[in-house]
């Protein structure tokens, strides 16, 4: 039953991996900008449903306020600094985002402290499912469904819609897509803002379950580059699918072997590197 459960957990994990690496991999497909400020937007997400929570602000409320604040922020922040150095050297993409981060998570020490907090778990969702001896907390259930719902409804806008096909056009070739009279400024804004929203989002579902501390869009920055480099940088599929694989792993081996859980997570990314360089679905 252990196993079972540390699968379960893994694919909770892995969905919220997925939600993490989809937002900066369709960023970077549109855009092609690294943004290392991702981790730091997913760091608001929480702490801003932390907040409104503490202010007895119901949790169906303060998470997605906290996505929509956390897209409205990063939009702001791409139409007045991102968008100017874009087509500098990477170098510079990562010294301006780097910033960010360090901006963002300093400005959260300073509003909420450095000591991080919990919160509560939903009234609704509080409790364990019983079935035999396998018992499993009902929130995790919920984030597990949530966001495989949330995973379908973001491959259909993407693949089925007019809004979708522009976005995919728009990674092609942006040049084409102004010529047709469309304007990639503002596409440009709201993709990156819709990206860092989902970040907010993964970051408003994690803290019922892991709480709050200054430090985890650090480690979610790291869990979701390794997330996007597995699945393939700009592949829907293969954030999905690496997402989950990483999930399962690090959760299978909290159990088998908790000092290596960290580790195996890079050695699986080390062996797709060398075997697929550009990871299960990237783009040939």
């Amino acid at each position: 039953m252990i196993y079972l459960f540390q699968v379960l957990n893994g694919i909770g994990l892995g969905m919220l991996y997925f939600l993490l690496a989809v937002g900066l991999s369709i960023i970077f497909g549109l855009l092609q900008f690294v943004n290392f400020a991702h981790g730091a937007f997913y760091l608001l997400g929480a702490y801003l449903t932390y907040d409104l929570v503490e202010r007895d602000v119901s949790f169906w409320v303060a998470m997605p306020a906290a996505a929509i604040i956390v897209a409205l922020v990063a939009g702001l922040t791409e139409a007045s600094l991102l968008r100017r150095i874009y087509k500098l050297p990477h170098t510079f993409h990562i010294l301006v985002t780097v910033g960010l981060a360090l901006i963002i998570q300093e400005f959260v020490i300073v509003v909420w402290g450095p000591l991080g907090g919990s919160v509560a778990t939903p009234k609704s969702l509080a409790g364990v499912m019983i079935i035999g001896d396998f018992i499993y907390p009902y929130y995790r259930i919920f984030a597990i469904c949530f966001t495989a719902v949330l995973a379908f409804v973001l491959y259909w806008a993407l693949e089925r819609t007019r809004l979708g096909a522009i976005v995919r056009a728009g990674s092609e070739s942006t040049e084409t897509m102004a010529l047709l009279g469309y304007d990639t400024l503002r596409i440009n804004t709201a993709v990156f803002a819709f990206g860092a929203g989902l970040a907010g989002l993964a970051g408003a579902l994690a803290a019922p379950i892991r709480g709050v501390e200054p430090f985890m869009g650090v480690e979610a920055l790291s869990v979701a580059f390794v997330v996007v480099v597995i699945g393939g940088m700009g592949s829907y599929v293969g954030a999905l699918a690496a997402g989950l694989l990483v999930g399962v792993i690090q959760s299978l081996m909290a159990t088998i072997w908790p000092e290596g859980a960290r580790l195996m997570i890079y050695v699986a990314m080390a062996f797709v590197i060398i075997t697929m360089p550009r990871g299960l679905f990237g783009r040939v």
